[in-house]
């Protein structure tokens, strides 16, 4: 699995977990709606800590408890 679906999973996981939209979590976190659609749909190939830690903090949840998944074990090398 590339980190990009693993990111894109554990959102998606997450969203489902807290019973909130992706739409909605976006509004949370402060963040265009079209930011964290470009994730869930893969139009976004970097997405950078800092969204990350936004999407986090909107959920309640640490940086920690968002790479702490089976998600992030056995990860693909990272391609240029």
């Amino acid at each position: 699995m590339t980190i990009e679906d693993a990111v894109r999973q554990r959102i998606i996981g997450l969203c489902k977990e807290n019973d909130i939209t992706i739409n909605a979590l976006a509004t949370k976190a402060g963040m265009p709606r079209t930011t964290l659609k470009n994730i869930i749909y893969g139009t976004s190939r970097n997405t950078g800590i800092v969204t990350i830690k936004l999407v986090c903090d909107a959920l309640g949840i640490s940086i920690n408890d968002f790479f702490d998944n089976e998600l992030f074990k056995d990860l693909e090398p990272v391609k240029d």
